[in-house]
Formats: C-alpha cells, structure tokens, sequence
C-alpha cells in the first residue's frame, strides 16, 4: 500500500477489479505489519468496506447471469 495518508477514492465509486485490487493490497499492508493501531483500524475498516463492495458486484454479476441464462431458457421464440 502507498501512503496512508493519500486520499482514496469512495468505495462506492469504484468497480469490482478496483476494489479487489486495493483490497489485496490493504492485506498486504496488514500482514506485513510495522503500522501504528490506529492507522491498521483504519486499513481494516477500509478493507471491510472494500470486500462488502466486492460482493456487491459480484451479486450484480451473479443476478444478470441469471437472468440471461431464465430468459435463455424461456420456450418461447422471439418475434
């Protein structure tokens, strides 16, 4: 992870590939280790908000296939 202090991006902004990569990195910070506790409770609740948007998407994702795959086995023909 950079610097701390460097503001980042909403995690309700970014996509699924964003969030996960910046999640990998939090943990990385986190296992790594030599940060003061405050600054490894902020990491770790940005981390949680991080995988809660990951599995926001990957919802999203999961629902459109779903839907595409009921609609896919409709047996009636299109017009």
């Amino acid at each position: 992870m950079t610097d701390p202090a460097v503001s980042r991006p909403d995690v309700s902004s970014l996509g699924y590939e964003q969030a996960r990569d910046e999640l990998a990195e939090v943990v990385r910070a986190l296992e790594v280790g030599g940060l003061g506790l405050d600054e490894s409770v902020a990491l770790w609740e940005r981390g949680e908000a991080l995988a809660r948007r990951c599995e926001e998407q990957l919802a999203g994702a999961r629902d459109r296939v779903k839907a595409v795959l009921e609609h896919a086995d409709d047996p009636r023909p299109e017009q």
